[in-house]
């Protein structure tokens, strides 16, 4: 039988400054791990994530926490720092596309 993680989205919650995400995270054990993630305000109103987004930028930290851990990280409660949404913004950046690149005209002499 495969080793499999499932992580699951279960909600948000707007504060003043901050949402918080909450995820189920099951695995080997039989006690679901629950992580509550953090992204200020701040970052949705100025741009740097989109609301969308945010649901899978947790779940990319939460593996990413399980891989390096061994899948027991040491916490489960984390304010996501920009330079996490930097490094996801750089990641699900849209290719750029072959032959698309502006060319200027040859000029004939």
């Amino acid at each position: 039988m495969r080793n499999e993680t499932l992580i699951q989205f279960m909600g948000f919650r707007t504060r003043p400054k901050l949402r918080e995400y909450t995820f189920q995270v099951r695995g080997n054990s039989e006690n679901p791990l629950e992580f509550h993630l953090t992204i200020s305000n701040e970052a949705f109103l100025t741009h740097r994530v989109r609301y969308q987004d945010a649901p899978d930028i947790c779940s990319h930290w939460i593996q990413r926490e399980l891989e390096a851990n061994g899948g027991t990280p040491p916490r489960t409660r984390c304010a996501i720092s920009d330079a996490d949404l930097e490094e996801y913004r750089i990641a699900h950046m849209p290719k750029a596309k072959r032959g698309m690149m502006y060319k200027p005209p040859r000029e004939a002499f």
